[in-house]
């Protein structure tokens, strides 16, 4: 069921103007910013999708940091929340 999560918010993330990679994990890319190097073309993260012990083993979506961005469920929030996200790291 995860893998299905990553797809709907990729293609969530595909309509906010994100580069998005589905495999094991969900690969975004905001291609609209420059990154910080030539090794870092562009700010990019790795989104999983996997139960949060602390909320009843529920899937969530989680940064590569292990940080929790929302219920699985709520793939509206997540994207809103990824966005959100990329735009502070630009600012």
């Amino acid at each position: 069921m995860s893998e299905g999560q990553l797809a709907a918010l990729g293609a969530r993330l595909a309509a906010f103007g994100f580069r998005v990679e589905l495999a094991a994990d969900l690969r975004v890319v905001d291609a609209s910013v420059r990154g910080c190097c030539a090794e870092v073309a562009h700010p990019s993260d790795r989104v999983t999708c996997r139960a949060r012990e602390d909320d009843g083993g529920r899937l969530w979506f989680w940064t590569s940091w292990g940080e929790p961005i929302a219920e699985a469920a709520r793939v509206e929030d997540a994207a809103i929340a990824i966005n959100g996200m990329f735009a502070r790291r630009t600012s």
